[in-house]
């Protein structure tokens, strides 16, 4: 696990990286989302400064820690920007605050808008519950690859 010093400090940003850590090959690698099209949607967010929190079901495990650094790939699989884990809460889907809403960042950023589109996620992958835990975590990102097409 690598942890980033002095870039950021959850909630404070004080400098992005100018290059990635010399191991970041060796980071955990994902994509938002369920298919290419909504992870590209979703990292645009990220690469936006908008989507600054994320969340997946409990029972797919504890996927970061505090102060974890992963590689966010885009809908091609490609490493596109790395994050730092800044907090992580269990909490039901019914619990969900409306300020954790809007730092997914996603629709309108409402309570409501994350509602109908988390249990419409969740029911795709034969998840949902209102009462199902999930993992919700907030980030900071520290670099952006540049893109390649």
């Amino acid at each position: 696990m690598t942890f980033v010093d002095g870039a950021f400090f959850c909630g404070i940003m004080t400098d992005i990286l100018s290059a990635p850590p010399a191991d970041w090959e060796s980071l955990e690698r994902f994509s938002f989302g369920d298919n290419p099209a909504l992870a590209d949607e979703l990292l645009e967010l990220v690469l936006r400064g908008i989507k600054t929190g994320t969340c997946w079901a409990a029972i797919d495990g504890q996927q970061t820690v505090t102060g974890q650094l992963n590689v966010v790939c885009d809908g091609r699989d490609q490493p596109r920007a790395i994050i730092r884990t800044c907090s992580l809460e269990k909490r039901r889907y019914c619990d969900v605050s409306a300020d954790f809403a809007a730092k997914e960042g996603e629709g309108d950023r409402s309570l409501a808008y994350w509602r109908r589109e988390h249990e419409r996620y969740f029911r795709r992958l034969n998840q949902f519950s209102e009462t199902m835990e999930l993992w919700c975590e907030e980030f900071v990102v520290v670099f952006v690859f540049p893109e390649t097409r």
